[in-house]
């Protein structure tokens, strides 16, 4: 006779569960039998808490906030509001006192659509990886320098586009532009034919800021709500006719996708970690050699495309930190706004796996990668790329930012 086999209780995790007490990621989910009611959920093992839910059978005064159909009412109500919130929901996911009330509250992630999980705001784009600006650079400037004068000194970046930030699995349609093959005098019109991808990491802002009011390095965590995954994905041909003198337009404008799970930042304690020397001095505002915690993070990337891994790009050896993007995008005085998103341009590290995208992976398509269905340059119509990460988590532990992931559709 076979021995029954009784399921896990949802409260109980593996220890090396990506997703225990010391994550608690924020998403927005809808069910099968409920398809327009938004809930805000936390992710808790294989499952979804309904927090809004939950809050309410506790009658905890934050009730109000986490039955919203979005996390914007949380994310600009303040980080100790976002302290005490989160302090809730370890006590209920951890006191055996609450354990019916959860039962009934989680929800199998199977069983769930997740959605956009914030109503972004402005979208911001840097370029801060010196392993990703350098290989750009000797491929577009082999007899130059590598890096442009300025990138030591400031980190670059370009405003992106809000409306076109998806959440995770929306397909991406092949964006069509002007591109002029190299040698040509005159451009022509069509679908990208080096659609890639750019592996990074996001910041998503829920404190706002007043505008002239720059914000500094030491007031990150006043306004950064959260983390979440990102692929900026590119046009390679399009940006390259578009891009000089004013930078990246339709080449980036099409689709930016983002994991449908937000860390929030205070998760990410136990992977705080020095940035890497500076070698060049930094004006005040950006100098973050006197900061009271390093503002490094210690994330873990993995690029799949089509189920085999292509890359492993490290977080830790990006130049430029959240905290000194955060500085300088509001020194000039421009203001935050609940729910912008700025991200961290191309993760890359030294050595050749860990690049982040597919220009510098295939040296700008010189290099094919050879993969299980043939070689890949750049993206072809059915491809799939999938971003996952983990960090370095108490205890030992590791904390997982989830996952990003779009599939290649055909021009239209």
């Amino acid at each position: 006779m076979s021995e029954a086999h009784s399921e896990p209780h949802p409260l109980t995790l593996p220890e090396d569960d990506l997703f225990g007490p010391d994550n608690l990621p924020y998403g927005v989910f809808t069910t099968e039998d409920d398809q327009d009611l938004r809930r805000i959920g936390v992710r808790y093992g294989g499952y979804v808490l309904d927090a809004g839910a939950v809050a309410d059978a506790a009658g905890s005064p934050h009730a109000g906030l986490l039955q919203r159909p979005n996390l914007n009412p949380l994310m600009a109500a303040g980080r100790p509001v976002w302290q005490a919130v989160r302090a809730e929901l370890r006590s209920w996911l951890t006191d055996p006192a609450h354990a019916d009330v959860l039962t009934h509250n989680l929800i199998r992630i199977e069983d769930v659509t997740l959605h956009l999980p914030f109503e972004v705001a402005d979208y911001v784009d840097f370029y801060a990886s010196e392993h990703h600006a350098s290989n750009v650079g000797r491929m577009f400037r082999p007899d130059g320098e590598p890096l442009t004068p300025n990138w030591k000194h400031l980190p670059i970046g370009y405003h992106g586009r809000a409306g076109t930030v998806v959440v995770s699995g929306t397909p991406v349609v092949r964006p069509r532009g002007q591109r002029r093959a190299p040698g040509e005098t005159s451009p022509v019109f069509g679908p990208t034919r080096r659609l890639d991808i750019e592996a990074e990491v996001g910041f998503v802002v829920g404190t706002p800021s007043r505008l002239g009011e720059p914000v500094p390095q030491s007031a990150l965590r006043e306004h950064v709500f959260g983390v979440c995954l990102l692929n900026d994905w590119s046009a390679r041909d399009i940006q390259a006719w578009e891009y000089v003198p004013l930078g990246p337009f339709l080449g980036k404008s099409f689709a930016t996708s983002v994991s449908a799970w937000i860390t929030p930042l205070d998760a990410l304690d136990a992977a705080r970690t020095e940035p890497p020397g500076r070698s060049h001095p930094l004006l005040d505002y950006l100098d973050d050699s006197a900061a009271a915690e390093p503002c490094g993070l210690d994330l873990r990337l993995s690029v799949a495309l089509n189920g085999h891994t292509v890359a492993e790009p490290p977080f830790s050896a990006m130049y430029w930190t959240a905290a000194q993007q955060l500085a300088h995008l509001t020194v000039g005085g421009a203001s935050l706004r609940t729910g912008d998103l700025f991200a961290s341009g191309t993760v890359s590290g030294p050595e050749p796996h860990q690049r982040g995208c597919l220009l510098e992976l295939t040296w700008s398509g010189r290099d094919p990668l050879g993969l299980p269905g043939g070689e890949r340059t750049f993206l072809a119509d059915g491809d799939e790329v999938v971003i996952t990460a983990w960090a370095p988590g108490p205890g030992g532990s590791r904390i997982g930012l989830g996952e990003v992931s779009g599939r290649v559709h055909p021009a239209r």
